[in-house]
């Protein structure tokens, strides 16, 4: 009932003639990241390995900038269902690069394609592990195609994952609209646009958990932060 309410009063906005306006905010953490782990099955694979000649990479699910901007958390809208406009948007681009994903952490819209390409000089395959969306497993070679995907159903986390590189990993999120954002290396994010109502808006990072917020949109926009700290 809250979420159906909410979207009524947003429609109620739009069709008064309001403005749409921009949600802004910095996402802060509070605290010491725990460690991150290095990833020691690369030293296995040659290929990898020869890029890393001045020491191994770590893990980054706590990215923090110096002034303590948390990166890699998406922020969004709630309740807001059956508004995507992701058939006519920009493809969203991730590549393999250096034996990772980059951008780890995503997202896009149901129907908007996301473009993996491979960067490197040997072979990947692209294997999502989805829990609502159909699997797909493919090859790509180095130098090879691009591979194109689009997901029907919104989820979040979706996972992206290599067989032949085991720590490979990227997580996108899909939603059924576009009112969402990823924190930047800074903490900062934006969603545009916004149709002038109230809405609950959530931040969730996908080791520090879910946090919300009550928020009304006006034509001067929102900013609303969050802070997230270890568990």
């Amino acid at each position: 009932m809250k979420k159906t309410i909410l979207f009524l009063a947003a429609a109620l906005a739009v069709s008064a003639g309001l403005q749409a306006a921009d949600i802004t905010g910095v996402i802060n953490f509070k605290g010491t990241a725990p460690a991150e782990r290095e990833i020691a099955p690369i030293k296995d694979n040659p290929d990898c390995a020869a890029m890393y000649p001045n020491g191994l990479p770590s893990t980054k699910f706590y990215v923090v900038s110096a002034d303590g901007g948390l990166a890699d958390v998406v922020v969004s809208l709630k309740g807001i269902t059956g508004k995507s406009t992701g058939a006519s948007a920009d493809p969203v681009v991730v590549d393999q690069k250096g034996c990772l994903y980059s951008p780890q952490i995503l997202a896009i819209q149901t129907g908007q394609k996301l473009v993996v390409k491979n960067s490197d000089t040997c072979v990947h395959n692209v294997h999502t592990k989805p829990a609502a969306n159909p699997e797909s497993n493919q090859v790509q070679m180095p130098g090879g195609a691009d591979l194109t995907f689009t997901f029907d159903k919104p989820e979040p986390f979706l996972k992206f994952q290599c067989d032949v590189h085991p720590w490979m990993f990227a997580w996108v999120s899909v939603f059924d609209h576009p009112y969402f954002s990823v924190s930047d290396k800074d903490g900062k994010f934006t969603i545009k646009n916004v149709p002038a109502g109230k809405y609950t808006l959530e931040a969730v990072h996908r080791k520090l958990g879910t946090q919300t917020a009550d928020i009304e949109v006006t034509e001067a926009g929102v900013v609303q932060n969050f802070t997230f700290a270890p568990k």
